[in-house]
């Protein structure tokens, strides 16, 4: 299993998230994810403006195995959906923790039902 990156907050439902310096914040799922996944070869992603609030289903990852829902972490507003990943999906595959989904302007800045990388890495252990 490769490192869980240290700046980076986590769900339990395996996405990462980055906190940005305007307070907006980037989603993806982690490279747990997308090895469980297997080769990615779709992938759904919310509107920009979709309100979402904090664990709705609000994107789709479909590999050759399974299809899964993604998860918002955080209440708020969709502001932008990575389109480069519509027409290449493996990129997720190929690094997961740069290949992002979508990007939220949270409802507010209540990060604290967001894991760390030690409370990942144990959710992960655990699964």
């Amino acid at each position: 299993m490769s490192a869980i990156p240290a700046e980076l907050k986590y769900t339990a439902s395996h996405e990462w998230v980055r906190i940005e310096a305007d307070g907006t914040v980037t989603v993806g799922i982690t490279d747990h994810a997308q090895e469980a996944l297997g080769d990615i070869v779709f992938i759904e992603l919310p509107e920009a403006d979709r309100i979402v609030g904090a664990g709705d289903a609000c994107a789709v990852v479909e590999s050759v195995k399974a299809a899964s829902d993604i998860y918002a972490p955080l209440s708020g507003t969709v502001i932008a959906a990575n389109q480069d990943l519509i027409e290449a999906p493996d990129a997720v595959n190929q690094d997961a923790y740069a290949a992002w989904l979508f990007k939220l302007q949270p409802d507010s800045a209540d990060f604290a039902a967001l894991l760390d990388a030690s409370a990942y890495a144990a959710v992960v252990a655990n699964a």
